[in-house]
């Protein structure tokens, strides 16, 4: 499962649109170190070689979280059995293998009975649940195996409280090593439900536990591992629910179980330990549960459209080595999957463009011929799979956008979103790309050369609809002029003010753009009157607004995407209407708070 809350019974409630009730989900993100953490695993399968490219194939956690009529006819969360894990596995093997789709992952509850209720053997390791998976996870693995596949399996950070015994349960191949000497003493919680003893690896037996977890895991097979609820994140922060040794520990355990295995932590994990995640996994979820946990799989708003605004932040970290999760893409079932066909092309072409791992939640058994076609498209599937690095907003993160990224022979991956709830057109800028003229474009949905086309390309699109291009340049490349924000030339307003800034290209920005605080930028000199499309650098932890005007008329008010800390420059292009001769350019923070700038480029022609 994913962000689930699997100490809560399930049908506990929800509240909140970001905060999915969740029953156990994959690792998530943990914070600083409290105690020391173990080295880096060191086996013949390094992360690279692992997570060389984002792992494609199916997950269980969809259909076991929805209440769509049928999936779960025994209670919350009973469609998690060896039998539907199985069918699964032979569908795939049938229909979808063949496009590189290769991980069974089996979510939350494995070890659990229909009421909740888990099973452990006797050194406190979770336990097939008999009920569920009758011939044990070891079968369930061989069987994946037969089919050409790989098996992933899924546990929670920490000792689960069931399993802590009064201190007295042994730990396997320790002597005498028990429950009471891996947990703290005053048995704090830990994980995004607080379901778990956190674990004190400042004893040796707390290690010696989560080796032998991490050898049951490998003996019985597995390839891929999920560890959820990580910290901080999974919705919570400080000591307690910091779990960086956790995650360090299981690379550790993972090397020395000499099984290669793929180690993805989850949910919603923290950006400032990405540096801790991308040492210790293989791969990290970004955000919460993308199910909607109703009556559908997923709806588009609870919580697929969340995804726009929270990978930019994150696109930097994701490489070969490591990916940013974005969750289960559910994209082939039709009306199980609760979304329009818009919907569902834009919701695989954002995972597609931002390289994330393409594993589907949909009953392979029942998919319909636009679900297949968007799962087995191959061009899209190889620009995911491919050299290309993950695309990000070229415009800001206003209801029509356009994301990029360059590929290796000098293309553009395109691709244009509108998601507003009405039909609007979405217009891709060459110059904004950084080239001028002519570009030949490719619809890589519909396998159709579109022709040249001069400058840009327009599209209508309808509400919450997308396209996916491949741009190739037959221009020239764009010139332009750039103004840095500290130039003394430059107006600064209310409380903005210039500071240090090692990563800006003079090294220095303006920021305390808040309150009504205004950067306007004077003598910006252009030949001829037109709309410029004005590349604006700037640093923003998270999302923030501005208000942009020219000549002091009236303004458009954007939406810069998050940059992933205070730290780090990244540019989107914004739309501005120049007059031939001197200008101005105003940044206006409105009453909310606005990015730091650090310059901002001109082209030399509109």
């Amino acid at each position: 499962m994913r962000s689930s809350s699997y100490s809560v019974m399930p049908g506990a409630a929800r509240s909140g649109r970001r905060t999915t009730l969740r029953v156990l989900v994959v690792l998530a993100f943990s914070a600083g170190l409290v105690t020391t953490v173990p080295a880096a695993r060191a086996d013949t399968a390094t992360p690279t070689e692992l997570a060389a490219k984002p792992y494609m194939g199916w997950s269980s956690w969809s259909m076991q979280s929805s209440k769509y009529p049928g999936l779960n006819p025994d209670g919350d969360y009973s469609y998690l059995t060896e039998a539907n894990v199985l069918q699964q596995t032979d569908a795939m093997a049938s229909k979808l293998k063949q496009y590189g789709y290769e991980y069974v992952n089996i979510d939350a509850g494995w070890w659990r009975d229909k009421s909740w209720r888990p099973e452990f053997d006797e050194n406190a390791r979770q336990k097939a649940d008999p009920d569920r998976f009758p011939h044990g996870m070891k079968s369930v693995a061989d069987h994946i195996h037969a089919k050409g596949l790989k098996a992933g399996i899924y546990l929670p950070a920490g000792l689960e409280k069931e399993a802590y015994g009064e201190g007295k349960t042994p730990v396997a191949n320790t002597g005498d090593c028990t429950t009471a000497d891996i947990v703290y003493s005053d048995l704090r919680t830990t994980n995004g439900w607080d379901s778990a003893y956190k674990l004190d690896f400042s004893k040796p037996c707390a290690q010696k536990y989560v080796d032998s977890q991490a050898r049951l895991v490998a003996d019985w097979g597995y390839d891929f591992l999920k560890l959820d609820g990580v910290g901080p994140g999974s919705g919570k922060s400080g000591d307690q629910y910091d779990n960086v040794a956790d995650v360090a520990a299981w690379n550790k355990a993972i090397a020395a179980a000499g099984r290669p295995v793929h180690l993805e932590i989850s949910w919603s994990l923290d950006i400032g330990h990405a540096a801790d995640w991308k040492k210790y996994s293989d791969g990290w979820r970004i955000d919460t549960d993308v199910e909607c946990y109703c009556n559908t799989l997923v709806s588009w708003e609870n919580s697929v459209d969340d995804r726009w605004d929270d990978a930019p932040g994150w696109t930097r970290h994701a490489g070969p080595g490591g990916w940013n999760d974005l969750d289960s893409l559910d994209v082939g079932n039709g009306e199980m999957d609760g979304l329009t066909k818009a919907e569902r092309q834009s919701y695989a072409t954002l995972w597609a463009i931002a390289k994330s791992p393409l594993y589907t939640g949909d009953d392979l058994t029942r998919l319909d011929s636009y679900g297949v076609s968007l799962l087995t498209n191959r061009e899209v599937i190889a620009l995911n799979q491919g050299s290309t690095p993950p695309a990000r907003p070229l415009t800001p993160s206003d209801p029509q956008q356009v994301w990029a990224a360059k590929n290796p022979n000098g293309s553009y991956t395109v691709a244009l979103f509108n998601l507003s709830d009405a039909p609007a057109s979405v217009t891709a800028d060459w110059t904004s790309l950084g080239f001028t003229g002519r570009a030949d474009v490719r619809d890589l949905w519909n396998h159709e050369n579109l022709g040249t086309y001069k400058n840009k390309v327009t599209q209508a699109l309808p509400a919450h609809g997308s396209r996916l291009f491949t741009v190739t340049p037959n221009g020239a490349a764009v010139t332009w002029k750039g103004y840095e924000a500290e130039a003394p030339a430059n107006t600064l307003s209310g409380n903005a003010s210039v500071g240090d800034c090692g990563a800006c290209s003079g090294d220095h920005k303006v920021g305390n753009l808040y309150g009504g605080g205004e950067l306007r930028f004077n003598d910006i000199d252009v030949d001829k009157a037109g709309t410029y499309m004005v590349k604006v650098a700037y640093i923003s932890g998270d999302a923030r607004s501005a208000d942009v005007s020219a000549n002091g008329n009236g303004a458009t008010r954007h939406t810069f995407p998050s940059t992933g800390d205070w730290g780090s420059v990244e540019t989107v292009s914004v739309p501005v209407t120049l007059k031939a001769g001197s200008n101005t350019i105003t940044f206006d923070s409105g009453s909310g708070y606005a990015p730091d700038i650090d310059r901002i480029d001109v082209p030399k022609s509109s």
